[in-house]
């Protein structure tokens, strides 16, 4: 029923990631908009709007694939650094995992 489709973000116009795993979240929610943004301005946005400077924004590029991606944090090099599409990538992949394991 739902296919990954490509959009492109209001703000800064980058072709982004709409999974289908994102769609079946936003039906069983009751959203019926698709998003208007990237990962990196959505942060921004949410930022803007909690009041919170955009000077707590770093930058730090993706582990998997080189992005530069935006973080509300600041990187401290102990960990890796994922950009939103491969963190999406990573989460699948550890539920996966997880649902695999026998108890």
């Amino acid at each position: 029923m739902f296919t990954d489709r490509q959009l492109k973000c209001q703000d800064c116009g980058a072709s982004f990631l709409f999974s289908s795993g994102e769609q079946e979240f936003f039906h069983s929610k009751g959203l019926s908009n698709q998003p208007k943004r990237c990962g990196n301005c959505r942060l921004v946005a949410r930022l803007r709007r909690s009041g919170q400077s955009l000077e707590t924004v770093f930058e730090g590029n993706c582990t998997v694939c080189g992005a530069l991606a935006k973080l509300p944090f600041k990187p401290k090099g102990s960990r890796p650094v994922y950009c939103t599409e491969c963190l999406r990538v990573v989460k699948f992949e550890k539920s996966e995992d997880q649902d695999t394991v026998a108890v």
